[in-house]
């Protein structure tokens, strides 16, 4: 195997028949693997980007594994080190581990065990690989803020760019929380202009003063119109006004602005001549408005009106796999304005994670983002939500990873109710003591740490 050849695991052994069990173990399971007997070897195959992930042995002639590991963690700290050890050195290998090694194994190991622990790690490397791709490819741009390497999310950046410079009206379809003001400000920020984007929320402006924030009034037009008012179509000039939950503007005002899309021109409040209008406006709902018109609660010729181009912003439980990225972005962000470090997650978390449906989208997972970074979210409480009442649709995370993540809920429950005691909490869940250990050990948990304090 050619160093330029890509493979999925650099397995380290130093035992010539081990090394080449291990290795073919490796290569039934589907996986590329390649072995190599030392340290100083290794180091020639693991390059800048590397997209596989390293299983070593602790005891290795020259260098020892955690010396690899430890100049791994300053070459890429998220490339993952599963480290391979004997009975004695498991207290060494659990410290590795705060130091930054992605999991241990304790020889001797069965095959089995060797690829669950191994495709876990390369999902998780995939993942990042993929978010460090996806943050170079955005560069900055005017869909920056629209996190996703889906299809749907393609998708969505390819209308930005083809109907930003376009500059006709759009009506933005999504689920509550799905990013429309986000995909408003794209589209304007791809149209060049130098207006202003104006956002109003239909839902939110009485329908009182509705007429005159958005048409704008002359003074004396009304009771307390003592100077003319500029209204927000005409403010933004040759920008965007951007129209949140059009479906709640009232019946009596969409006939005006069905006219003023038509014309281009508004007229104020008490005045006889128009103004022509220059802006683009970007309207959003998360109802059907065909539906609705047809119930005679939306008006259907400003629907069709409206709809000259229309995208459509998918749920965040139809693109599961935009999740971890999201979620590396929020908690980056809330890291940095709340001056806290963040907290790892595990793989096991994640994929409990992406199998929630986040009724909120993206703005659910942007607040649960920010209560992980201060410390409110409980060791169980993420699992425990995500776990259905009744079958549903099929996780997209891995079937293993899916299990592992409600088995650590349980583990961790058991070890919550009985204050650490590994013995007790065994028998609560049915398990010898050496068995819950290894598993605990697995997990990555440390049963005294809920012991009482």
């Amino acid at each position: 195997m050619a160093l330029t050849d890509p493979i999925d695991v650099l397995l380290v052994e130093d035992d010539e028949h081990v090394r080449l069990a291990t290795t073919q173990s490796l290569r039934l399971a589907g996986l590329q693997a390649h072995g190599v007997d030392s340290a100083e070897a290794a180091q020639a195959w693991l390059k800048p980007g590397f997209a596989g992930v390293v299983v070593c042995d602790v005891q290795l002639p020259g260098d020892s594994g955690l010396a690899l590991l430890q100049r791994l963690g300053e070459q890429d700290p998220e490339l993952p080190v599963i480290l391979v050890t004997g009975h004695g050195d498991i207290g060494m290998a659990v410290e590795a581990m705060r130091d930054g090694a992605w999991d241990f194994i304790e020889k001797p190991f069965s095959a089995e065990h060797l690829v669950e622990v191994v495709r876990r790690a390369l999902a998780q490397r995939r993942l990042v690989l993929e978010n460090r791709r996806l943050k170079a490819q955005l560069g900055g741009g005017p869909a920056d803020g629209l996190i996703g390497a889906s299809a749907a999310m393609e998708q969505v950046r390819m209308l930005i760019g083809t109907l930003g410079p376009a500059r006709v009206d759009v009506l933005i379809h999504g689920e509550t929380g799905t990013g429309k003001e986000v995909v408003a400000r794209a589209l304007h920020a791809a149209s060049g202009a130098r207006g202003a984007f104006v956002a109003i929320n239909c839902g939110a402006l009485p329908e009182s003063v509705f007429e005159s924030e958005i048409f704008g009034a002359e003074a004396g037009a009304y009771t307390g119109a003592n100077k003319r008012r500029i209204g927000k179509l005409e403010f933004a000039g040759d920008g965007t006004v951007f129209l949140d939950e059009i479906e709640s503007m009232p019946l009596a005002l969409q006939v005006k602005m069905l006219r003023v899309l038509q014309e281009r021109s508004v007229e104020r409040l008490g005045a006889n001549t128009a103004v022509p209008l220059a802006c683009r406006v970007v309207a959003a709902t998360k109802v059907d408005l065909l539906a609705l018109a047809r119930e005679g609660r939306f008006r259907e010729d400003l629907f069709y009106r409206l709809d000259v181009a229309s995208i459509a912003l998918p749920p965040l439980r139809q693109r599961r796999e935009d999740i971890p990225l999201l979620l590396d972005r929020f908690c980056a962000q809330a890291g940095e304005r709340l001056q806290r470090a963040v907290p790892t997650w595990t793989g096991a978390q994640l994929a409990a994670w992406q199998s929630r449906d986040w009724p909120g989208n993206v703005r659910e997972l942007r607040n649960f983002a920010e209560r992980w970074v201060l410390g409110l979210v409980g060791e169980s409480a993420p699992v425990a939500s995500s776990v259905p009442s009744r079958p549903a649709a099929l996780p997209e995370a891995p079937l293993d990873e899916a299990l592992a993540a409600v088995e650590r809920q349980w583990i961790v429950q058991a070890l919550q109710e009985s204050g650490g005691n590994v013995a007790k909490a065994g028998e609560r869940l049915g398990l010898a003591r050496k068995t819950l250990h290894d598993r605990i050990r697995r997990l990555g948990l440390d049963a005294d740490a809920y012991r009482p304090s």
